[in-house]
């Protein structure tokens, strides 16, 4: 079995980005390569032609490698539902909750099923890109790890460790996770490379050998910060940094606490004559021409922090004064009349009234719904709904994704506020995995992280 582990230093520290620009460099390379990560936690999920959910990152590799994306690349996906418990989807269909207070005891079952699903991705396929989660130098979590050292010790994987030098302090956290990890995990540590690095390459050099000196591993090389580099977010804590500005209609997408799927208006933040905001105020809604209200992995629970922050009266008064609204999925649920849980799917039964800009109904049943349609959008959902799903200018759709459609957004965009489209999400997405290629096979060592995943830590 031929592949590499991408770990990080930490959360964000850009295994994603070299995750899927290796994904992309391989492929020109003539490799048949295939991504993977063991757990994926994130609200934001696709459905497989197969109609399986999985993590939207790993969706996106699997674009990056020419591949089409399948649930075997992220067995397990976990879905936060509060800070304590997390929902399962396990290979793409729903698999109960985990809780921190079982963190470890119950995820055994987890660790067997992705370890399966990796070994068979690697008998199908020249190279299995995995990414790691996390730090690999989780000492509290190491004894029910399987997606960092666990998996690597199971597939017997090379290591390589990235770190984002633009926090700081990335040598100490390069040597600090060599030095936590027990004999056996460390023999599997190849090397490091450095991300989101800004100056002259000579000033860093001294680091970089004095580095190799203390750890006896190389650094297989140092990519620079670019603007450009954007991926579809698996981490809500991303939305801090999404913001477009300059354009001439204005879009405010209330950032739900459990928002989900809020990649669903990347599109509309690619359009030059749009300004598109994440919002959290009803100041912040005041102004705005067009507001979107997103899913949510808990619509009951976003829809009474809706109410406690004075939002659904913003909501409705802009309804009222006839500005348009959009609600997808969970935020469609919430413009209806009535939102009905009558088995408990989100919490205690209950049934509770919607913002009543909808002549709908929604009922949550323990089945979910997973589907794809075309040209895009798919559906994940508890929630059936019935009625109408348009009144004036307020709408509302199931169907994520639908917004990624070049023709549906034009249309879109120039009936509510009569702005014309001048992008294409699919060739942007095209033109950022080519460019992560690019970055990766100028400033890392391809072929030597190729001969590794074939041959392994000699």
């Amino acid at each position: 079995m031929s592949g590499l582990l991408v770990a990080g230093t930490t959360s964000d520290a850009g295994k994603s980005v070299v995750t899927t620009g290796l994904c992309r460099a391989l492929v020109r390379h003539g490799v048949r390569v295939a991504p993977y990560k063991a757990q994926n936690m994130s609200n934001n999920s696709m459905v497989t032609a197969g109609g399986g959910e999985m993590g939207r990152a790993q969706w996106v590799q699997a674009l990056a490698a020419r591949v089409e994306p399948e649930v075997a690349m992220n067995p397990v996906l976990l879905k936060p539902g509060s800070d304590q418990r997390s929902h399962v989807v396990l290979m793409g269909r729903p698999g109960g909750e985990v809780s921190a207070t079982d963190w470890e005891t119950g995820r055994a079952h987890l660790a067997k099923v992705a370890h399966a699903a990796y070994d068979d991705l690697a008998e199908r396929f020249e190279v299995v890109v995995a990414e790691g989660a996390g730090s690999p130098a989780e000492i509290n979590l190491r004894r029910s790890d399987y997606v960092n050292m666990g998996l690597a010790r199971h597939a017997d994987l090379p290591v390589i460790v990235v770190g984002d030098i633009d926090r700081g302090g990335v040598f100490a956290a390069f040597v600090g996770t060599l030095a936590l990890l027990d004999e056996d995990d460390a023999r599997l540590l190849a090397g490091w490379v450095v991300n989101k690095f800004r100056g002259s390459l000579a000033l860093l050099r001294p680091g970089l050998d004095e580095l190799t000196a203390r750890t006896g591993r190389p650094t297989y090389g140092v990519l620079p910060w670019h603007p450009d580099v954007w991926l579809d977010s698996e981490d809500a804590l991303d939305l801090e940094g999404r913001r477009t500005a300059g354009g001439r209609a204005r879009v405010a997408v209330v950032r739900l606490p459990r928002i989900s799927n809020f990649t669903d208006v990347d599109a509309l933040g690619l359009e030059p004559d749009l300004d598109v905001v994440f919002a959290s105020t009803a100041r912040a809604l005041a102004d705005a021409d067009l507001i979107v209200l997103p899913g949510t992995r808990a619509t009951l629970a976003d829809l009474a922090w809706l109410r406690e922050r004075g939002l659904d009266r913003a909501l409705v008064d802009h309804a009222i004064s006839g500005r348009p609204v959009l609600g997808i999925c969970g935020g469609c649920q919430m413009l209806g009349r009535t939102i009905a849980d009558p088995d408990g799917v989100e919490g205690p039964p209950t049934t509770v009234e919607g913002l009543g800009l909808l002549d709908l109904t929604t009922t949550f049943t323990s089945e979910k719904v997973l589907r794809r349609h075309e040209p895009a959008g798919y559906e994940i959902h508890h929630g059936r709904v019935s009625g109408t799903t348009t009144a004036g200018r307020v709408s509302g759709t199931m169907v994520h994704g639908s917004l990624e459609d070049d023709a549906h957004r034009a249309a879109f965009l120039a009936e509510t506020l009569g702005v014309t489209s001048r992008a294409s999400l699919p060739a942007a997405r095209e033109r950022r995995l080519d460019l992560l290629g690019d970055l990766v096979e100028e400033h890392l060592d391809v072929d030597a992280l190729l001969r590794l995943a074939l041959e392994g830590v000699s």
